[in-house]
């Protein structure tokens, strides 16, 4: 399978370098900065075990990934650009090839699934960082990440089987999943947080923040008839694929939220984590003031083009109300 990336920040960056290391065919689809220094040095692979500069091929748009009948498309974009990554795939003339969605959230398939028949989930646990261009470090080793992948809204087919099979080859665990959705969902409950230590900043007193957000999530799932699958930093597949997380001479930034207030991306996915949650209560009847505070919280940062740590607990307990 020759695989078509799209989005290269810290997953996609990170799944399309290692692919290539390890001699499979990736192109990937990539803009501004990011692109410009992978055309010109390659990028820079930084996990535990991996130092290294990779070189493979980038574009600029869809159209100029010339893609292929037998070509898997990896969405590696935040939810906020989904719905314009779509729209370009279509007009680049794409069809019925299968279409991963690498991101988080649980919002994404049902988009792409409007569009074209071939959707999959995927649910990515990869600690990963990109605040430079050409550069994307990965805290796990001895694998760089750990995937699930399956049809949506349900099954398996030939198509996340031969993703698993150049993800294993690329340094990943990657496994097929019958009901994709429950780990996705699941990953949802965790990125839930993202926005917490993004706004307060690490090591911030949060109080019970992001246990009451937990318990607002476990309720709208609850009355939605939602099931998940806990994929929390006790999973066993963690415990075994990626207990190593020290990159020497790396200090973390925080999640992917900080990470996007940091480069100053003008836009976070807080919408399509809290604001799931969001969606969900107001569908259901139940209350979610905590997250709903944390998406309102989210998109004023973002706009205002403030960093991460730039507001108070006190700020949050008046949003909040």
């Amino acid at each position: 399978m020759r695989v078509i990336v799209f989005g290269t920040g810290a997953i996609g960056g990170g799944v399309a370098a290692a692919i290539a290391r390890s001699g499979g065919d990736v192109t990937a689809i990539a803009r501004g900065e990011q692109l410009a220094a992978i055309r010109d040095r390659g990028l820079h692979l930084r996990t535990p075990d991996i130092d290294e500069v990779v070189c493979f091929d980038a574009v600029e748009t869809p159209e100029l990934a010339n893609i292929g009948p037998g070509d898997g498309i990896l969405l590696a974009i935040k939810g906020q650009h989904t719905q314009a990554a779509l729209e370009q795939l279509r007009a680049a003339g794409v069809r019925d090839q299968p279409i991963f969605c690498l991101q988080n959230g649980v919002a994404n398939e049902d988009k792409a699934l409007r569009l074209f028949p071939n959707v999959h989930g995927v649910t990515v646990i990869m600690p990963a960082t990109f605040v430079r261009a050409g550069e994307v470090v990965v805290q796990a080793a001895p694998k760089i990440g750990i995937f699930y992948t399956g049809r949506y809204p349900g099954g398996t087919d030939a198509a996340d089987h031969a993703l698993a099979d150049v993800l294993t080859v690329a340094g990943f665990a990657c496994y097929p999943h019958e009901n994709v959705m429950a780990p996705k969902h699941g990953k949802l409950i965790l990125n839930l947080a993202n926005i917490v230590g993004a706004a307060l900043g690490p090591g911030a007193d949060v109080g019970t923040l992001r246990a009451d957000m937990r318990a607002e999530a476990e309720a709208v799932f609850h009355a939605a008839g939602i099931g998940w699958e806990e994929v929390g930093a006790d999973h066993p597949h963690r415990q075994e694929h990626m207990p190593r997380s020290e990159v020497s001479g790396f200090q973390g930034v925080g999640t992917s939220t900080a990470q996007s207030l940091l480069r100053g991306a003008g836009s976070v996915e807080t919408d399509w984590l809290n604001g799931e949650i969001s969606y969900l209560g107001r569908m259901h009847g139940v209350a979610t003031p905590v997250n709903d505070a944390f998406a309102r919280i989210g998109a004023r940062l973002a706009r205002e083009g403030q960093g991460p740590g730039t507001i108070t607990f006190a700020q949050v307990m008046a949003e909040i109300g």
